[in-house]
């Protein structure tokens, strides 16, 4: 019991260290606490563990606590090793929906920034009053991108920053070689903005269709059992009274 225990507390230490490393934020707030929590990380020794590593620890420590003796040695440094590998590749939430804004926003900026390229404003200038006017993630990309513009900086250099965001990569070149072979980028953005909604409605009803597959599992097994017991269950018993 004492084993049991412990490895539960280790197991629970764990789980709070992992819930406390990925707070849910507001965007907003989170950009405004972007550069404390830079200098908290960087107040933290090099060789102190993350929290994530700290978890792994409590998970590791768990499984020897249970296995015991050498054997519990081993199992608990192979958990610790697969269980810090599996956690750092899970998305943190925040990443996430900075990350499903970005995607959702992306057409959006394209129109507009196309609108502003057609009525005659300069690229810095149009990609800044685009990035004050659409707010949220995505406008802070569109912001780095004006003003290193603004400041001189070369294309590839300012529309650099857009190009961890999913489907922008059409954009970049596209602003890229228009700065090169000074064509019209209007045009461009405009068929890049239905094309990017045309991909979200298809992938849209992908995953539709692909949740309707994988319901038929679930459902199979709950109702599989009650067709047996309520109708083949009765007939069995009732032949097999008549046999004997």
């Amino acid at each position: 019991m004492p084993r049991q225990v412990v490895a539960a507390a280790c197991l629970g230490a764990a789980a709070l260290l992992l819930v406390a490393s990925g707070p849910a934020v507001r965007p907003a707030r989170r950009l405004r606490l972007l550069a404390p929590t830079r200098r908290a990380e960087r107040s933290r020794p090099a060789w102190w563990p993350d929290r994530i590593r700290l978890g792994a620890g409590l998970a590791g420590v768990a499984a020897l606590v249970v296995v015991g003796g050498w054997p519990g040695a081993l199992v608990g440094a192979l958990a610790a090793v697969a269980a810090d590998r599996l956690l750092r590749r899970i998305e943190p939430r925040a990443v996430r929906d900075r990350r499903l804004r970005e995607t959702a926003d992306l057409p959006l900026a394209a129109d507009l920034l196309a609108a502003a390229l057609r009525a005659g404003a300069p690229v810095d200038r149009s990609v800044l009053a685009v990035a004050e006017a659409l707010g949220g993630p995505l406008a802070d990309r569109l912001g780095r991108v004006g003003r290193t513009l603004e400041l001189g900086g070369t294309a590839a250099e300012a529309w650099d920053h857009l190009r961890p965001v999913p489907g922008a990569d059409r954009l970049v070149t596209g602003a890229v070689r228009s700065s090169n072979s000074g064509a019209a980028l209007a045009g461009a953005l405009t068929r890049l903005a239905d094309d990017l909604r045309s991909d979200r409605s298809t992938a849209a009803e992908a995953a539709a269709r692909r949740a309707g597959v994988l319901i038929v599992l679930p459902l199979g097994l709950c109702f599989l059992p009650a067709f047996i017991l309520a109708g083949l269950v009765p007939v069995i018993v009732a032949v097999l009274g008549d046999v004997l």
